[in-house]
């Protein structure tokens, strides 16, 4: 019986993980009813090896965007030069932000100037390593539309080389923690979308100027003032390579992230998440025990009888009177090997713990 009760609770866990995962909405394919000015923002620093990509992809969209500000974040690599050679296929304009003041992020910093300079009705960020399909922004802005407030994307996690790969359990268990779709109140950084409006009205990046993870407080001012926050994940719609730049790359992003999105953990997403977190891990175990013929869990009989000594040795120590010895024909109870050398059986010591 106790086999069986095991394997339906695996069975259950295992399941716990499929319905986490089909529960994650993608974002829909829809078009947006109404035409609207678009302005897309993006931070840039360092980006030459990336940002080509994005302007190529952006040229290619099916919504065309009014314009793109580039924001060259003080890049050492060409990143200005790069941008303004898509100035044939997109209205590109390229900033550079003055120096970063006391009290901001690199990255507030630049979006700030960026929305500054820009003239769009519609507001669209974009991480300069984003790679979105031809259908993106009319997807976003069609969920925009429907939703209002602030909507964002996660793009899905391409990877390459195998260090990339150690990624992939982590960025579930993130996604999995927390409640996706409309209002849900997470947003993702690498894709958002607002309206010059309720940007404004919500303070915009200024408001969460020393924010590493500002996405997520930003997201907290768009309700405070009782907007919603909307999520989906990219799917087919947009990619990213998270962490190019190595292991030390990916371990940087995750002491980054981690902290700040615990927070916005939903326990009952979490509850089911370490269930099948832990169904996983004993899936791992099962297979080699099944293989090689070992128990999947110890009688009763087997376990170790130091413990059960132990928690018998607490029971008898618990039951004697304030300040009365034991007997000197009797062991020291709070040494398991004199009793195993006087050789009391456990049920003995059951005895004496119920009538001491």
């Amino acid at each position: 019986m106790l086999i069986g009760w095991l394997e339906v609770s695996l069975l259950v866990r295992w399941l716990l993980g499929w319905i986490l995962a089909l529960s994650l909405p993608s974002l829909p394919a829809c078009m947006p009813l109404h035409q609207r000015t678009v302005s897309v923002l993006i931070p840039a620093r360092n980006e030459a090896a990336t940002l080509p990509k994005l302007l190529a992809a952006l040229s290619n969209q099916v919504l065309r965007p009014a314009e793109v500000i580039v924001v060259d974040d003080d890049s050492s690599d060409g990143t200005a030069t790069i941008a303004r050679q898509s100035a044939d296929t997109l209205a590109i304009k390229v900033i550079q932000p003055p120096p970063l003041p006391e009290g901001w992020c690199g990255k507030t910093w630049a979006l700030h100037h960026g929305v500054q300079a820009s003239w769009g009705d519609v507001l669209v960020f974009l991480d300069a390593d984003t790679e979105p399909a031809p259908q993106f922004l009319q997807r976003l802005l069609a969920q925009h539309e429907q939703q209002g407030g602030l909507v964002s994307v996660q793009p899905y996690h391409r990877t390459e080389k195998p260090y990339e790969q150690l990624s992939l359990l982590f960025n579930l268990v993130g996604l999995m923690a927390v409640r996706l779709g409309p209002s849900c109140g997470v947003a993702f950084g690498p894709a958002m979308v607002s309206s010059r409006a309720d940007y404004l009205r919500a303070g915009g990046h200024e408001a969460v100027a020393d924010k590493v993870v500002e996405d997520w407080f930003l997201a907290h001012r768009y309700e405070q003032l009782g907007l919603p926050v909307s999520a989906w994940l990219g799917s087919d719609s947009i990619a990213y390579r998270m962490y190019p730049g190595g292991l030390a790359d990916m371990v940087a992003g995750f002491d980054k992230n981690f902290a700040t999105a615990a927070g916005e953990v939903r326990w009952p997403w979490m509850l089911a998440m370490l269930l099948w977190l832990s169904g996983l891990f004993w899936a791992a175990w099962c297979l080699p025990a099944a293989l090689l013929g070992w128990p999947l869990v110890a009688p009763p009989r087997d376990r170790p009888k130091c413990i059960d000594l132990w928690h018998l040795c607490r029971a008898v120590a618990a039951a004697q009177p304030p300040g009365r010895a034991l007997p000197l024909d009797q062991p020291d109870l709070s040494d398991s090997s004199a009793v195993l050398s006087r050789g009391v059986h456990p049920r003995d010591l059951q005895a004496r713990a119920r009538t001491c």
